[in-house]
């Protein structure tokens, strides 16, 4: 025998109570408290009971359901598990749950495309930082906005990325009395006028220029003349892979230079973050013209480590292309911050550098894993082919000695 709750929640549309099934409405004529947003309690005027407005703390709310005893229900927008209240409420209380169409579906009912292969994301009381390598390359693209993140400054963020292979489809206070929906280029989606209940929908029109693992390192922003201030391809590839990274990883990389590692790391975390601090300004400027290139969106700060770490949050992998001199406090700071089964990748060009980073490592209690890498790339030379040397480079991976280690 099933139990029956004594709570439901159920998403009603901008339609008010035309969205609703009949044995909706009468549980909801029938119950005593009635909770919700403003804007969804005034479809109900004549309601004789109780009503409750959502404002503030979900906790707050959450206390005063779990001792309420009367017969209640709770409405919100559309799908409540969908970005909604219900995922929350759902986890703290015994509520039967009742959908209605989420927005995003609504908005591709009136595009008339088909959903089951788009990205969807909100940027909805959220901040847009790392969105441009979360969308990098997919063909569907969902997005809720609100007030701040508008379709007019996701326009901006898209242009300023250089992702101008979409068009956008916005949908419009969807069943309101004032519903609208149509197409935009991005310019136009910059400067038209919304209202602050839409639904973006992102269509890729041309291919963009694809990069994969190993970028070349003369696609990237380099200090000139003196250029070489770059973790190489190959060594990058090297040490994204000692990184072991995940999809979620968050991120350090210190002394980032051109920003070559953190890019690399973003595309194989497009859903984590990555942070970056480099003490050259010319050298950030060129990273942060290699982030709108590459289409990565990193926080990457002008600071000489370890100062400026401790704004960044814990994290899962972390890099060191230079130290600075400041080495052995560095590498301490390092291994207090990292969170569990991380993994350090340090790269050290020099036998001093190597000794200084192992010892610094040990006395930490973390053990080592040390790749010596020395490689040639070939070059024609007239009809025939040599080979050119790179720097021997040490790729020095640290974990904590209690980790399990294949």
């Amino acid at each position: 025998m099933t139990l029956q709750r004594s709570m439901k929640l159920i998403g009603i549309g901008d339609n008010g109570q035309e969205s609703l099934l009949p044995q909706y409405l009468q549980w909801i004529e029938n119950c005593e408290v009635l909770i919700g947003g403003e804007r969804v309690l005034e479809f109900f005027p004549t309601f004789k009971g109780e009503k409750i407005m959502i404002k503030g703390s979900l906790s707050a709310l959450v206390t005063k359901l779990s001792e309420e005893t009367r017969n209640t229900i709770i409405l919100a927008s559309g799908d409540p598990l969908f970005y909604g209240i219900g995922s929350y409420l759902a986890k703290k209380l015994d509520i039967e749950v009742y959908p209605y169409i989420s927005s995003v579906q609504l908005a591709f009912a009136k595009m008339g495309e088909s959903w089951q292969d788009a990205y969807v994301t909100s940027i909805h009381g959220r901040s847009m930082k790392g969105l441009a390598q979360r969308i990098d390359g997919k063909k569907k693209v969902a997005l809720l906005t609100d007030a701040e993140n508008n379709p007019n400054v996701l326009a901006s963020y898209l242009k300023h990325f250089g992702m101008t292979e979409y068009r956008a489809f916005v949908a419009e206070n969807l069943q309101g009395t004032n519903e609208r929906f149509g197409w935009y280029s991005l310019d136009e989606l910059e400067e038209a006028d919304f209202s602050p209940l839409n639904v973006v929908i992102l269509q890729q029109i041309s291919e963009p220029k694809r990069y994969a693992i190993g970028i070349d390192d003369e696609e990237f922003s380099q200090r000139k003349p003196d250029k070489g201030l770059i973790t190489k391809k190959e060594i990058r590839v090297l040490s994204l892979q000692a990184m072991q990274l995940q999809k979620d990883s968050i991120i350090w990389d210190v002394g980032t230079c051109t920003g070559s590692m953190a890019i690399e790391a973003g595309k194989l975390a497009p859903e984590g973050q990555v942070f970056a601090v480099e003490k050259n300004a010319p050298d950030l400027e060129n990273c942060l013209q290699n982030q709108q290139k590459f289409r990565v969106d990193i926080t990457a700060i002008h600071s000489k480590a370890p100062a400026g770490l401790e704004d960044f949050p814990d994290p899962d992998a972390i890099f060191i292309g230079g130290t600075g001199g400041e080495m052995v406090e560095l590498l301490q700071l390092c291994c207090t911050r990292l969170k569990q089964n991380g993994r350090i990748v340090l790269n050290a060009a020099t036998i001093e550098n190597l000794y200084k980073a192992v010892e610094a490592f040990k006395a930490c209690g973390y053990a080592v894993d040390i790749l010596q890498a020395q490689l040639a790339r070939s070059k024609p030379i007239l009809d025939m082919t040599r080979f050119v040397p790179l720097n021997p480079i040490y790729i020095i991976s640290a974990y904590r000695k209690e980790e399990n280690h294949e």
